[in-house]
């Protein structure tokens, strides 16, 4: 049987696959900047697991959605670095911020008692994720972006929202997001 990990790389493609094997790997990076290819992988790779937790939900409940989406965390983010800065887009105060893995996976996926307004964003059938960058800002081992994410549910409706993140290529290699910002575009 295929380990839990294993199953995720598959499903989500080489995007994850590439992130998680240069984590693995235990070997110095010589050369520790990022490039725009590296990030657009990264955004692609952050829609796709997104795509993968909600077809989990359905094809096997709660639980299949909530073991990929802790794989992608701990593949995709960068918890092992520190705290994540973290603003998911449909959260309320007193919990608007998030900077534990509990507290994201509380928003992907629901379920914890410690944030009772999490329904599971993750879950809500979403079949395609569009990123439009307005602008990728890369520094050395850390790389900025801003722009929209359009999400797409199973019925064909549509979700735009506005989107920061901010990626640090570890000491493996793997890029890690370290600050994810999302919110709905302003309606006046």
């Amino acid at each position: 049987m295929k380990s839990l990990s294993t199953q995720v790389k598959s499903a989500v493609g080489i995007t994850l696959l590439g992130m998680a094997a240069a984590a693995s790997a235990n070997t110095a990076v010589l050369n520790t900047n990022v490039t725009e290819a590296e990030v657009i992988q990264a955004q692609k790779a952050w829609g796709d697991a997104l795509v993968k937790i909600s077809k989990d939900f359905e094809d096997g409940g709660l639980p299949k959605a909530r073991a990929t989406a802790e794989a992608v965390l701990n593949a995709a983010y960068g918890y092992n670095l520190g705290p994540v800065l973290f603003k998911p887009t449909l959260t309320v105060a007193p919990q608007t911020f998030r900077t534990t893995k509990d507290g994201a996976l509380a928003y992907f996926v629901g379920g914890n008692p410690a944030f009772p307004k999490d329904n599971g964003f993750a879950l809500k059938g979403w079949r395609a994720v569009e990123v439009k960058n307005s602008a990728i800002l890369i520094d050395g081992d850390m790389a900025t972006t801003m722009g929209n994410v359009t999400l797409t549910d199973k019925t064909g409706k549509k979700t735009t929202v506005d989107k920061t993140w901010t990626f640090k290529k570890d000491a493996n290699g793997a890029l890690r997001i370290v600050v994810h910002h999302s919110s709905l575009p302003f309606n006046s």
